[in-house]
């Protein structure tokens, strides 16, 4: 195995030379990089970094949607010495300030015009920053407080040589770290996982290991989940970097199905909800056939899953379901390009439901589980057993214990440095080696590691976003017209609230429209609804779209110690709350 990530990558790009790489949409047609000019651009880039002041160990931020570029720069970065922090396309103005401002980042990637409104705001009062490398061109209407370059002409002004690049690259030590990945705190404010090379080599070491069983050769990837994601990070770049496998670039979620026709993935990895809405796609097309078609389908799928769960199916069933997979199973797979072997979940929990749809299809699925602090995998279900209730055994190297509270703990090469400047938080999370991941979970007979709660509470979306309640809440509770709440979305597409409102607004406000004080009934009032949507719109202005509350539910009973709602420091128990009100916030997804 390489040293370090950026080794990986040139030796692969030796061995492969003009054989493609990376693609992406040009003109409405998929072109493609190979791996000699990706490791020449990313040879230029790391020169021109240097030459620009980019030292060893500086930060820097990159900002893009999924592109070649993305790649191309992340190696760049590493190849000059440096490590790069990563961030979202949805990020806010705020967002940008304060991970540039944690991470005291020497330079910002930024690839378009639409992303670089939001990140220039940010770097033209960040002190730290040099310059920025746009790439694409773009439109300036003022001198910044910061040179701002452009991709083509700065690879082009690189005066070093490659040699001296791929040379001093061969002594990053495992060690040292790759990337600065933010990801939320319970407190709301994002934290710095620092990630070293050996974390993410031993994740695609250990995924290798798992699924050589499905024959790896001459792979596939379609790259769909955000870069800037940990899970996509490892899974979607460097895992098919150590495979020497093409990558492409899907367009969106709304192009997905054309993009696997037109690539041909032999392996894809995403997040639950992806999986949820492809069910969903495939399950409306199925209604609007109808007939014998929809009958045929759905036998399919209910013969295919008894098979999977090892049900007997009998002689005839048996027979059906043989048939069943040329007449119907064929034809699914041809829809997902004709080559798929797998599909990874992960990012967050996956209804079982819908795996076992998946499986009665003939598409092996195949849920794994890990934080970012983990580079991110910790485990996955593997080919030779898939236990879709699970979330598969550890990988390759890796310890998995349960402490006495059922907190699972993880130990190895995967475990991160530690936070970044947050040293108090990192020996919460790292205790003796063994890193403490905030889930509840059990190890089964056969070592297959099933969660079954969240001791933190980060709220993981069925997108795999991971995001702060607490923060949300505390920005409603600070609106005149709301005094509590309680945000809800574990594994579902998007947040909900359940709010408690001020009870001096409520009073005004009936008093102004000559009504009795009666808080039940005034919960339920149309109008009183809109005003207290107007302050919930207000909190969603400032707030990313993952954060957004999308409905609420009112209640007049607040949060009280006396109802065990709250804890005596004030903090909202929020399985009690869940208990009481879980009905009305699930039906709100309806």
């Amino acid at each position: 195995m390489a040293e370090n990530l950026v080794t990986m990558f040139f030796d692969q790009a030796e061995r492969l030379g003009t054989k493609p790489f990376l693609w992406q949409k040009v003109d409405g047609n998929y072109q493609s990089i190979n791996w000699q000019d990706a490791a020449s651009t990313v040879i230029s880039l790391a020169c021109a970094l240097q030459e620009k002041g980019v030292n060893k160990g500086d930060r820097v931020v990159l900002v893009s949607e999924n592109r070649s570029e993305w790649a191309l720069a992340d190696l760049a970065i590493m190849a000059a010495g440096a490590i790069t922090v990563p961030t979202y396309t949805t990020n806010t103005l705020s967002d940008h300030k304060h991970i540039l401002n944690n991470s005291q980042a020497k330079a910002a990637i930024v690839s378009t015009q639409r992303l670089a409104r939001q990140l220039l705001p940010a770097t033209h009062e960040t002190s730290d920053i040099e310059f920025v490398l746009s790439v694409d061109p773009l439109d300036l209407r003022q001198e910044l407080s910061h040179p701002v370059y452009q991709w083509d002409e700065l690879i082009a002004s690189a005066t070093t040589t490659g040699n001296q690049i791929v040379e001093t690259a061969r002594e990053i030590s495992r060690d040292e770290a790759a990337c600065v990945i933010y990801t939320s705190g319970t407190g709301g404010t994002p934290k710095g996982v620092l990630l070293p090379h050996r974390s993410i080599l031993h994740n695609c070491f250990g995924a290798k290991k798992v699924l050589e069983d499905i024959g790896l050769d001459d792979e596939v990837f379609l790259s769909f989940l955000p870069l800037s994601h940990s899970y996509e990070h490892t899974a979607g770049l460097m895992w098919p970097i150590m495979l020497g496998a093409q990558i492409y670039y899907a367009e969106g979620a709304d192009k997905l199905v054309n993009n696997m026709a037109e690539c041909h993935p032999t392996l894809m990895t995403a997040v639950p909800r992806l999986y949820e809405m492809m069910r969903l796609r495939i399950l409306n097309g199925v209604e609007k056939a109808g007939g014998l078609k929809a009958k045929m389908f759905y036998k399919t799928v209910e013969l295919g899953s008894k098979a999977h769960l090892g049900e007997p199916l009998g002689l005839i069933g048996t027979i059906q379901n043989k048939l069943l997979d040329i007449l119907v199973r064929r034809k699914v797979k041809q829809r997902f390009g004709g080559r798929l072997k797998a599909m990874v979940s992960g990012g967050g929990p996956l209804n079982t439901e819908v795996g076992l749809f998946f499986q009665g299809l003939g598409i092996d699925i195949f849920q794994g589980y890990g934080q970012t602090e983990s580079g991110p995998v910790i485990s996955v279900n593997s080919p030779k057993q898939i236990k879709m209730h699970t979330v598969g055994p550890a990988l390759a190297n890796t310890e998995i214990k349960i402490a006495s509270d059922g907190e699972i703990l993880v130990r190895g090469d995967l475990v991160m440095l530690g936070y970044w400047h947050n040293k108090k938080a990192t020996d919460e999370a790292i205790k003796d080696r063994w890193l403490h991941t905030g889930d509840i979970g059990f190890l089964d007979d056969d070592g297959y590691l099933q969660i079954t709660d969240r001791k933190k509470d980060i709220i993981v979306n069925s997108g795999g976003d991971n995001i702060s309640p607490q923060r949300i809440e505390g920005f409603l509770s600070l609106e005149p017209e709301i005094a509590q709440s309680m945000v809800f979305g574990d594994q579902r597409p998007h947040l909900v609230a359940l709010i408690v409102p001020d009870e001096e607004f409520c009073q005004n406000w009936a008093q102004a429209r000559d009504l009795p004080a009666d808080y039940a009934k005034i919960v339920k009032n149309p109008d009183f609804i809109k005003d207290i949507n107007k302050a919930v719109s207000r909190v969603n202005s400032h707030l990313s779209n993952i954060e957004k509350v999308r409905k609420f539910v009112l209640t007049s009973d607040p949060f009280t110690i006396e109802n065990e709602q709250m804890t005596p420091t004030l903090k909202i128990r929020r399985h009690i709350i869940k208990a009481q009100y879980g009905e009305k916030l699930r039906s709100l997804y309806h």
